[in-house]
């Protein structure tokens, strides 16, 4: 096993156990907000709120927009701009080469298979279904492992409110996706659920069994009865052809079954009730109204916001990320998805506003990460000259050889290496059969992924594992590194690059249209505000460890806004 990897657990393991500790309360708990609420937009840029906003309602985004507190100027500080290490950094304050979620997986080293950063077999799910109910035959679905936080190496905001005050506080994370769910709310939330299939679930890390309400709620099948609806525009035609252009567009792709243009009818291109509808579902907006349903029986059975110390809620909404993925930054679907989100968010959260107060609340809302255009939409005459899709085939092919060439043929049964994300990871055997060390073979690696022409730059693991200074791409780069977990040779791609080869759009470069992200503050202490000075994402975490009396953590790399 990598020795910096060993290493690294070491220090981040008893520096974490050190943490464990429960520390006093500070302040006067009265003059603080009954409930924080995280709002966590999966693949939301900045633009989308100054391109969007004359179709937002007034008391959705526009409630913060007007009269909340706006960031305008804030970005990420890694370079790996995925799900997973945007939520863990939305929740910790601190970056992936602290907390340990590297990417949303990993080579696992032992069998050489990518790893879920969230799995954990030692904690089975609860509450998914066993079958495929309507599918021929009552086809199984596919086996899962279990999932529980214990990858995320520090606390979370959620944690230290549990250390302070106890288990008067209650913490609860509900989205879309599990990785978004179980790293916001850490490692003693009460609960983390997430959406599989046509059911919230969560695992035997936070409970035994599903409470009686969240078991009811899925007893309802709304997920199901979405099954043959339509999906069409929420607004007239002409607002959208206004701002996104025209429905059918290059760069945009027809998945499973509800095709590139508006209407389209839900059943995935199995025409059943089975994955391909449920992989149709989370695509469209409907699975964001779901959610926010969940959420207010989540709000209403745990009685957030109710109690004699503060408790926290944690929202993950995803579904923009999938329509991303499927339809690109420029498209009249991401439009209606927006616009649709908008509504849910000031549903909720005047469902806020009845159950609990929103005097209150301090509610806080960002993104993981934003989005490239589609290469196919780019028309910038700067940003055309690169803006492409990159074959990660002919990188493979191109890496490899120039391991053989150098090197000769891996051993029989034996490789030289893997592509693991942004980056490649050496097989110690193979290096150990032909008396090669690592650095010999990261320096041809990353010598030839320099040749390559839709690389901007590439680092090898000896230059990542230094404390990350200010905002180079290589600070950014080492935030974005944990030995063991990232690649051996890490590899930048140029601007407008995205390695998804068919449609739609990707993201997980340092480059602004990634690395730009809302954050926006609503409520308790809150005065209505636009500013412009440079933020990070990492400062939500110690603004709100001061608002709350809790402790800061020592890793802290952000700051405390106000």
């Amino acid at each position: 096993m990598n020795k910096y990897f060993l290493f690294s657990l070491f220090v981040v393991s008893n520096l974490w156990a050190q943490e464990q500790s429960p520390h006093g309360l500070t302040g006067d708990v009265s003059h603080k907000p009954k409930l924080v609420v995280v709002i966590s937009v999966d693949q939301f840029r900045y633009d989308y709120l100054e391109r969007f906003k004359p179709y937002f309602v007034e008391g959705g985004f526009n409630r913060f927009l007007d009269h909340g507190l706006d960031y305008t100027n804030c970005h990420y500080q890694h370079a790996v701009t995925k799900t997973a290490p945007g939520h863990a950094t939305i929740a910790t304050g601190v970056n992936a080469n602290i907390h340990g979620i590297a990417g949303n997986d990993w080579l696992d080293r032992t069998d050489w298979h990518q790893k879920n950063c969230v799995e954990d077999e030692a904690s089975a799910l609860i509450g998914a279904s066993k079958s495929t109910q309507h599918a021929p035959g009552g086809k199984l679905l596919e086996s899962r492992t279990g999932r529980s936080p214990r990858n995320l190496l520090v606390n979370t905001l959620g944690d230290e409110l549990k250390l302070s005050y106890g288990e008067s506080s209650h913490v609860i994370s509900i989205a879309n996706k599990d990785r978004a769910s179980i790293l916001m709310g850490g490692k003693k939330a009460n609960a983390a659920y997430w959406l599989e299939n046509d059911r919230f679930i969560s695992s035997k890390y936070y409970m035994n069994e599903l409470p009686t309400w969240a078991s009811g709620f899925n007893e309802r099948h709304l997920v199901t009865d979405y099954f043959g609806k339509t999906w069409d525009r929420l607004l007239p035609e002409k607002e959208y052809v206004k701002v996104q252009g025209p429905d059918d567009a290059p760069g945009e792709s027809d998945f499973h079954g509800l095709g590139k243009v508006f209407p389209r009818k839900i059943t995935g291109s199995q025409g059943y009730i089975g994955p391909s509808f449920y992989e149709a579902f989370d695509v469209t907006p409907f699975s964001t109204d779901v959610l926010e349903l969940f959420v207010e029986e989540a709000i209403q059975a745990e009685n957030l916001g109710n109690h004699a110390t503060p408790d926290m809620l944690c929202v993950g909404f995803s579904q923009i990320d999938f329509v991303g993925h499927a339809y690109g930054i420029d498209s009249q679907e991401l439009m209606d998805c927006v616009v649709r989100l908008d509504r849910s968010i000031a549903q909720l959260l005047t469902y806020l506003d009845s159950h609990v107060g929103l005097d209150h609340c301090l509610i806080v809302l960002t993104a993981d990460h934003g989005a490239s255009p589609a290469p196919e939409r780019v028309t910038d005459p700067e940003a055309k000259k690169t803006a492409s899709r990159l074959n990660t085939a002919l990188l493979d092919k191109t890496v490899q050889a120039a391991l053989v060439k150098a090197f000769g043929e891996p051993p029989v049964n034996d490789f030289w290496c893997k592509r693991d994300n942004f980056g490649y990871t050496l097989h110690p055997s193979a290096l150990k059969a032909k008396g090669i060390t690592q650095a010999e073979a990261e320096k041809v690696i990353k010598e030839v992924l320099l040749t390559f022409p839709q690389i901007y730059t590439a680092y090898a693991s000896s230059e990542l594992t230094s404390t990350p200074v200010g905002t180079t791409l290589l600070a950014k780069s080492q935030r974005s590194y944990f030995p063991g977990r990232s690649s051996d040779v890490v590899y930048i791609l140029k601007p407008y690059v995205i390695d998804k080869t068919i449609a739609g759009t990707n993201h997980g470069t340092p480059w602004e249209y990634d690395t730009h992200v809302p954050q926006l503050w609503y409520g308790v202490g809150i005065k209505p505000e636009v500013s412009h000075k440079p933020v990070s994402v990492e400062d939500i975490v110690p603004t709100l460890s001061n608002i709350l009396g809790l402790q800061v953590s020592k890793y802290a790399v952000g700051k405390k806004l106000f």
